[in-house]
C-alpha cells in the first residue's frame, strides 16, 4: 500500500509519513507535483493554513483557498486515476455552538462553520471510497500542546475564560490508528475523530498542570483573547464537543480515552 499525503510537512503530517512505509508528501513547496497523487492507493488530504491565527480579510481568503481550492484539484485527479480511497480533513467548528455532537448534528453558521460545509462539501463530489475526519484539537508533540506548554512549564498557565468551555481532544497515536483502522476496513462517511472522554477548558488546564507539575492561578480573561487573536478567539471560547458515535459503533477502541493518560505518555 502506498500512501499520498498533502500538507505532509504539517504537525499530523509528519507522524503520518514516519507511520507509513511508502509515502509520497506533497506541500506548499513542491504542490506543482500535484498529479503524481493518482499514481497511489490512498490519498490523505491535510492541506489547510493554521486556524489559530488572528483573522483579516485576507487570511480568510487563504483559509478558504488553502482548503476548499486545494480540495477541488484533488478530487479532481482523483477522480481520473486508480486511487483506491480519499480520506479528507474537516474540524469540529462544523458544528452549532454549543453542542455534543455526533456525525449527524446540525452544522452552525459562522465562518468556521460555513467554511468547514464547504471543505467537506468538495471532498464529497469523489467518486472514489471516501471518508472525511472531523477533527478537535490532536494532542503530540507539536501542534497545539507544544503552544500551550510553555506558558505552563513557567508557571502562567490557566483558565480560558470562565472555564466551562467543553474540550474534544484526540491523542495522536488513536488518531493514527485510526487511519489504519479506516484504511483497513475500507470506512467511509464522516467520522468524528475525538476521545470518548470529554473534558471542559478548566479539567484539562488543571490535568495539564498535574502532569508537569506546575500552578495553573493565572486565567486568560476573554477580553484579550479577544484582543490578541480577534475573530479568531472563536476558536479558543467556543463551547463546543464531539462524540465519536461512529467510531465506537465500528468497533474502534480507544487506546488513549484517559487525558491524564494521554499527557503522561506525551509529555
Amino acid at each position: 500500500m502506498n500512501v499520498a499525503i498533502i500538507g505532509g510537512t504539517g504537525f499530523i503530517g509528519k507522524y503520518l509519513v514516519n507511520h507509513f512505509s511508502n509515502t509520497l508528501v506533497i506541500s506548499s513547496k513542491n504542490f506543482n507535483q500535484i498529479e503524481k497523487i493518482k499514481d497511489y492507493d490512498i490519498v490523505i488530504n491535510l492541506a489547510g493554513k493554521p486556524i489559530v491565527k488572528r483573522w483579516n480579510n485576507k487570511y480568510k481568503k487563504l483559509l478558504y483557498s488553502s482548503r476548499i481550492k486545494t480540495t477541488q484539484k484533488i478530487v479532481q485527479i482523483i477522480n481520473d486515476s486508480n486511487v483506491k480511497h480519499f480520506i479528507s480533513t474537516s474540524a469540529i467548528g462544523y458544528y452549532e455552538n454549543p453542542c455534543i455532537c455526533d456525525e449527524n448534528s446540525t452544522n452552525g453558521n459562522g465562518f468556521l462553520a460555513n467554511l468547514a460545509k464547504d471543505w467537506e462539501n468538495e471532498a464529497l463530489k469523489c467518486n472514489k471510497k471516501t471518508t472525511i475526519f472531523r477533527f478537535p484539537v490532536v494532542l503530540g508533540n507539536g501542534g497545539a500542546l507544544q503552544k500551550m506548554i510553555i506558558p505552563f512549564k513557567l508557571g502562567l498557565g490557566g483558565i480560558i475564560g470562565d472555564g466551562i468551555q467543553k474540550f474534544s481532544w484526540i491523542d495522536i497515536k488513536d488518531l493514527i490508528s485510526i487511519y489504519d483502522f479506516v484504511i483497513k476496513n475500507e470506512i467511509e462517511g464522516i467520522l468524528n475523530i475525538s476521545s470518548p472522554t470529554i473534558v471542559n477548558n478548566y479539567q484539562f488546564t488543571k490535568t495539564l498542570g498535574k502532569v508537569i507539575n506546575r500552578p495553573t492561578i493565572l486565567p486568560m480573561p476573554k477580553f484579550i483573547l479577544k484582543l490578541i487573536f480577534g475573530e479568531a478567539s472563536e476558536v479558543l471560547l467556543s463551547n463546543q464537543a464531539m462524540k465519536p458515535t461512529r467510531l465506537l459503533e465500528l468497533g474502534y477502541n480507544f487506546k488513549y480515552d484517559n487525558l491524564e493518560k494521554s499527557l503522561r505518555s506525551l509529555i
